[in-house]
C-alpha cells in the first residue's frame, strides 16, 4: 500500500522546512495530492524520494533551472552536459576564489608588517590591485548575489504590502447558536434571526458573530444560494429549536477589513490562493 505523508511529516524525514517544500512545488519539481475530504497538502512515496534527489542536488549545487533540466530530460547526454556546466562553474569559482586569497594572505601580510590601516585601504584603490580584482569572475558573484537579496526583500515587501490590512486572531473554542439560509440574499437572511435573538436575549455585547458557506453553494445563473449564520454564546444558553448548536474549533484566523461589498473576500481569496501558506480551508464550509 502506497504510503502518503503530510507536509509537516516529509519535512521532519527530510531534514528541511515545509516552506521550503512549498517553494519546490511551486517551482514545478514536485506536485502534491489533494483530496476533497482532506484539506491538507500530502504527498506519495514517490514525492518523497524526488525531494530526497532535489536536497541531494541542490547541496552539489545545481541551480533549480537545472535540476528541471535533469528531471525532464530521459537522456543521460544531457544530464550530463548539466553536470558538465557545473564543473567548469566550479572550477573558475576555484580560480576566483584562490586569486581572492592570495590577494587577501598579500593585504594581512602588509597589515601586519606595516600596522598601517588607512594606507592598506588606500591600496586597494591602487589601479594594479582593482583590475586584478576586477577580472575576477564568479558565476554568482557577491554582486549578483546582494542585487538578488534586495530584490527579494522588494518582493517581500509588496507581498506585505498586498496584505496590509489582514490581521491575524487566535481564538478559543467556542459554543454558538447557528441559523441557515437558502435564499437570493441569504446573509441577511441568516443574520438577521441570530441577530434579533441575541437582542432579544442581552448577548449581544458578548457574541462574535460569523457566517459560513452551506449547499448550494452560488452558481452562476442561480439566483439561489446557502449562507448559514452563527453566534458564541456561554455555556447554560438555551438554543431555541430554530437554531441549532455549532462547535467552533478555536485556532488562529486570517481577518481583513471590508471596505467596500467585495475587497475584503477578494484580500482573503488572494491570501489563501498563495502557494507560500497552509490554510486549513477547502473552499466551502467555514
Amino acid at each position: 500500500m502506497e504510503q502518503i505523508q503530510t507536509i509537516g511529516a516529509v519535512a521532519k524525514i527530510l531534514g528541511i522546512s515545509s516552506r521550503m517544500i512549498r517553494y519546490y512545488e511551486q517551482a514545478g519539481l514536485i506536485e502534491c495530492k489533494r483530496t476533497e475530504d482532506y484539506a491538507y497538502r500530502v504527498y506519495n512515496e514517490n514525492t518523497v524520494r524526488r525531494l530526497r534527489q532535489i536536497i541531494i542536488l541542490r547541496k552539489l549545487r545545481v541551480p533549480i533551472k537545472q535540476i528541471r533540466e535533469i528531471f525532464d530530460n530521459n537522456d543521460a547526454i544531457k544530464v550530463v552536459e548539466v553536470f558538465e556546466r557545473n564543473v567548469t562553474e566550479l572550477d573558475e569559482q576555484i580560480t576566483a576564489l584562490s586569486t581572492v586569497r592570495t590577494i587577501l594572505s598579500h593585504l594581512v601580510q602588509e597589515l601586519k608588517d606595516k600596522a598601517n590601516v588607512r594606507l592598506q585601504l588606500d591600496h586597494l584603490s591602487d589601479s594594479a590591485v582593482f583590475a586584478t580584482v576586477d577580472s575576477i569572475s564568479f558565476s554568482n558573484n557577491i554582486i549578483q548575489e546582494e542585487e538578488k537579496s534586495v530584490n527579494g526583500l522588494h518582493k517581500a515587501d509588496e507581498t506585505l504590502n498586498k496584505f496590509n490590512e489582514v490581521k491575524y486572531i487566535k481564538l478559543a473554542p467556542a459554543r454558538a447558536a447557528a441559523f441557515n439560509a437558502v435564499s437570493s440574499q441569504p446573509e441577511d437572511d441568516a443574520f438577521k434571526p441570530i441577530k434579533a435573538w441575541l437582542k432579544d436575549n442581552n448577548l449581544e455585547g458578548t457574541a462574535r458573530i460569523y457566517l459560513f458557506n452551506i449547499e448550494p453553494h452560488q452558481t452562476e445563473g442561480n439566483p439561489e444560494y446557502g449562507m448559514g449564520c452563527c453566534a458564541t454564546i456561554p455555556e447554560g444558553i438555551e438554543i431555541p429549536e430554530h437554531f441549532y448548536e455549532k462547535k467552533l474549533p478555536g485556532g488562529v484566523y486570517v481577518v481583513s477589513e471590508w471596505k467596500d461589498q467585495n475587497s475584503g473576500w477578494e484580500t482573503i481569496m488572494t491570501l489563501l490562493n498563495d502557494p507560500m501558506w497552509e490554510w486549513q480551508y477547502d473552499g466551502r464550509e467555514g
